[in-house]
C-alpha cells in the first residue's frame, strides 16, 4: 500500500463524521427556510419558495434588528478589543501572584453562556437583591432595573465579560511571544 494512501485511510472517518456534523445542520436550514411550518398547525405546511425571505426582511422590526446586532458586536469587540489589551499590558510583567491573578482572569470565560447569563440576571442587576442595587442603595441612589431599562446595554456587559478574558488571553500570548529585544 502506498505510504501516502494509509494516513489518508486512517483520517477518513474522522473527516467524513466532521464533515457531516457540519453538513447535516446546514443542508436541514436550507430546506426549513424554503418550507412552511407552524408548530401550532402542524397540517398546514410545504414548500412556500421565498416567501420565507420576503417576510423576513419586509418585516418592519428587520431594521432595527440589524442595528441592534451591529450595535451589539461593534460594542463587545471594542470593549474586549480595548480592555483586552490593557489588561494584557498590566499583567505581562511579573509580579506575586500573577499565575493566581491569572487563573482568576481566565476563569469567566469557562463559565457557560447560559449560566453567565443568569449569573448577571440575577446575582448582579437583580433591581432588588443584585449586586449593582446594593451598590447603588450605598451610595444613596435609586437601583437601577438594567435588563427592563437598558436591556441592549446589560447585554453588552454580559456578553464582553464573557469574551473580555478570551480577548486578554489571546492579547497576552502575543505580548510574551514579542522579542523583549528589540
Amino acid at each position: 500500500m502506498n505510504r501516502r494512501l494509509l494516513p489518508r485511510l486512517l483520517l477518513t472517518p474522522a473527516v467524513a463524521t466532521l464533515f457531516l456534523w457540519m453538513i447535516v445542520p446546514l443542508v436541514m436550514t436550507i430546506y426549513f427556510s424554503f418550507i412552511r411550518y407552524n408548530l401550532m398547525q402542524p397540517d398546514q405546511s410545504g414548500f412556500v419558495g421565498l416567501e420565507n425571505f420576503e417576510y423576513f426582511v419586509t418585516d418592519p422590526s428587520f431594521g432595527t434588528a440589524v442595528v441592534n446586532t451591529l450595535l451589539l458586536l461593534g460594542s463587545v469587540i471594542l470593549i474586549t478589543v480595548v480592555l483586552g489589551v490593557a489588561i494584557a499590558l498590566l499583567i505581562n510583567e511579573p509580579f506575586p501572584g500573577r499565575g493566581i491573578v491569572r487563573v482568576l482572569l481566565i476563569s469567566p470565560f469557562f463559565v457557560m453562556p447560559t449560566v453567565n447569563a443568569l449569573m448577571w440576571k440575577n446575582m448582579m442587576m437583580n433591581p432588588i437583591y443584585g449586586v449593582l442595587a446594593q451598590v447603588w442603595i450605598f451610595f444613596g441612589a435609586q437601583p437601577v432595573d438594567w435588563l427592563t431599562d437598558h436591556p441592549l446595554f446589560s447585554v453588552i456587559v454580559m456578553v464582553a465579560w464573557q469574551w473580555l478574558p478570551f480577548a486578554t488571553l489571546i492579547f497576552m500570548t502575543a505580548l510574551q511571544s514579542m522579542n523583549h529585544e528589540q
